[in-house]
């Protein structure tokens, strides 16, 4: 790398959680930082996440964790319920003991409060600049092995030099769009169905009088799945149903009317039901993926990462977990070899793709087991009644035990 390219900041398009992960996981190894995000400025959006002990301890390396916890949950476990009967069917054991196994906590967290985690811990930065009101172009001039990418901003074009630059942009990506035109989003044929409730109101104390309030409760049913988790330390409940959808239900989020939803859960006890019902305004967010396989980088210094790369159905509850690995790895990557961003772009990229493609896979069968119906259900519940909590969590060990390399 020249010594012009090498005084050149890290450009990031996109002030989410891949974003700022990746601003603070740069800055920390010593680069420059610049991140431009679309929105004028940073508002709360978005409902609940669930962070496992492989994200977890990466927050805890960029001194966000401690920021955080005070706003999250730390659920004692999860429980997959029969959505007809409420018969726990299975209960892996998180708490204390996911942190003992895992040497990191698995916390349950609303999205905005993991964002203003990240982005006060980036404020306290010196070496990150953030610029707001400023979308990426998906144009990018390329000579000599020096970058100039170009963003909107007030009705005007910028340039804007980078040694690197991140897509962070999300599944509806401008510059994954732009570079990669063969790799558009996808719609998966399912829709979330999203909603949050206080714990003391009506629609909370249904909730609590049918399951764990301080547990990740999954209910299972042929035609749909409930998941729901405490954030915000416990005083608030998401909840996030997932149904079959429409073919043309592949825009953004919206108002729900919640007849689909009901009628989904025919078979489901008035008690849940009626958590749904008195649970307020639902929102509808199609569930688009992006195919994992194409490219992610460019040689010339240009890396997607999290949704803009490959944006997954959320049935792993890993969406958002591999967005802040892709973030921890490619800062370390690129750190590692600064003579070589080529080689270092294709190391990376080969090494999230198996692990990416590892974590769909698993989402593919929680699916499939949760929407499970007639003997394949059967056959589903006599393998967990089989199987103890400790063998549960064993079998998740590959993916939440995973460190980021020293």
């Amino acid at each position: 790398m020249t010594s012009d390219a090498r005084s050149r900041p890290v450009v990031i398009a996109g002030g989410g959680i891949a974003g700022l992960t990746a601003a603070l996981a740069f800055a920390r190894l010593g680069f420059p930082i610049r991140v431009f995000e679309q929105a004028r400025q940073f508002e709360p959006f978005g409902a609940g996440l669930q962070l496992s002990p492989n994200a977890t301890h990466i927050l805890d390396r960029l001194g966000v964790l401690a920021l955080l916890r005070p706003k999250a949950a730390q659920p004692d476990a999860v429980l997959l319920r029969d959505a007809a009967t409420l018969k726990v069917l299975a209960r892996i054991p998180l708490g204390e003991m996911a942190e003992r196994r895992w040497k990191a906590p698995y916390l349950s967290v609303h999205r905005a409060d993991l964002h203003a985690a990240l982005a006060e811990k980036a404020a306290q930065s010196p070496t990150i600049g953030i610029v707001t009101g400023a979308r990426a172009s998906g144009e990018i001039a390329s000579r000599g092995g020096l970058l100039a990418a170009t963003f909107a901003r007030d009705g005007r074009l910028e340039a804007e030099d980078a040694r690197l630059l991140v897509g962070a942009d999300g599944v509806w990506s401008e510059l994954r769009t732009t570079l990669f035109p063969d790799r558009q989003r996808r719609f998966s044929g399912s829709l979330a169905w999203r909603a949050t409730v206080a714990t003391d109101s009506p629609a909370g104390q249904a909730f609590c009088a049918i399951t764990s309030p301080d547990c990740v409760t999954t209910f299972l049913d042929p035609h749909f799945h409930l998941v729901a988790y405490p954030v915000r330390g416990g005083t608030t409940f998401n909840l996030v149903a997932f149904t079959r959808g429409p073919t043309a239900a592949d825009g953004r989020s919206s108002a729900a009317d919640i007849a689909v939803l009901t009628h989904a859960m025919h078979r489901a006890p008035p008690v849940l039901a009626d958590v749904v019902k008195q649970a307020g305004t639902w929102t509808t967010w199609p569930l688009n993926t992006v195919d994992p396989n194409g490219p992610w980088i460019r040689a010339d210094g240009i890396a997607l990462i999290g949704d803009a790369a490959h944006a997954m159905t959320p049935f792993a509850a890993q969406g958002a977990a591999m967005a802040i690995e892709d973030a921890a790895t490619l800062a370390q990557s690129v750190a590692r070899t600064p003579d070589s961003l080529a080689g270092a772009l294709a190391a990376w990229e080969r090494d999230r793709k198996a692990r990416v493609a590892k974590v769909a896979r698993r989402g593919t069968l929680n699916k499939l087991a949760w929407n499970a119906a007639g003997p394949l259900a059967l056959g589903r519940n006599l393998l967990l009644r089989l199987r103890s909590g400790d063998s549960l969590a064993a079998d998740l060990d590959w993916l939440y035990g995973w460190r980021l390399p020293d």
